[in-house]
């Protein structure tokens, strides 16, 4: 639908996100490390380390050789495995322009507990639609919609930098630009949506950061702000008055 860019939101309670910059370093160093290796290893990664439903609800069990991890930690291993750099990117795109703000109205500690929760919601979800699937789910995407949907709960009016469908620049408003994102995850997952996309996984995300942002957020921070505070970085000059300059004599050259 559209690809963020900026959204000019300054922190207002921390100095620096170093959560969401620790995360999008980890996906970075998950994707690389499981990529520059073979396809044979890059496969048994995912198996391993996805989050498989038929696995986890009993209904197949996996080859000893690639039981690494205990079933129940697929639920948040699963969400730093990506399929390609696009699949990486957008999520990780998401999570900067977004991901701070959110950091910034939780605290360091409590937005990694809420993005974990997202994840875990999000494969939850998608394992309750379809428990005796074998192919396993991959992808930030449940973490990073319980993102988007606090961030849209939390600064609605905030105009934010896209490109619409890929191209168009356009500065919109967060409450018509990710209200629209969340409700077509809602739409594709009640008709179905694409094989290769688990809607399911998103509305789980979703459901979860409209709860967890109610929970987790400081308590001086406020829901649905009203007015946007000028960014830090943007310094805003008022006209000054002018005076007009006043005429001299022409200068006299030569003799009189």
């Amino acid at each position: 639908m559209f690809i963020p860019l900026h959204d000019a939101n300054s922190l207002k309670r921390i100095k620096l996100q170093y959560v969401t910059i620790g995360l999008i370093a980890a996906n970075v160093i998950v994707y690389f490390f499981t990529t520059l290796g073979s396809e044979q290893f890059a496969t048994a990664a995912v198996y391993a380390f996805g989050y498989i439903p038929s696995v986890v609800f009993d209904y197949a069990d996996l080859p000893p050789e690639l039981t690494i991890l205990p079933e129940d930690l697929t639920y948040i291993s699963y969400s730093f495995l990506h399929g390609d750099i696009f699949h990486l990117g957008g999520n990780m795109l998401f999570l900067w322009v977004f991901g701070d703000n959110v950091e910034d109205a939780l605290g360091h500690i409590k937005f990694l507990i809420f993005y974990a929760l997202c994840a875990v919601a999000g494969a939850l979800l998608h394992g309750l639609i379809a428990p005796e699937s074998q192919v396993p789910l991959i992808g930030a995407s449940g973490a990073i919609a319980g993102v988007v949907t606090a961030y849209l709960m939390l600064h609605p009016r905030v105009k934010v930098w896209i490109l619409a469908f890929g191209r168009i620049p356009l500065r919109i408003p967060a409450y018509i630009t990710l209200a629209l994102w969340i409700l077509f995850q809602f739409v594709m997952f009640a008709v179905g949506g694409d094989e290769q996309i688990s809607f399911a996984c998103h509305v789980g995300g979703i459901i979860a950061g409209a709860v967890l942002v109610l929970v987790l957020r400081s308590r001086d921070v406020p829901l649905f702000d009203r007015e946007i505070v000028t960014p830090r970085a943007v310094v805003v000059k008022q006209p000054s008055a002018v005076r007009p300059v006043e005429a001299e004599p022409a200068p006299r050259w030569g003799r009189q």
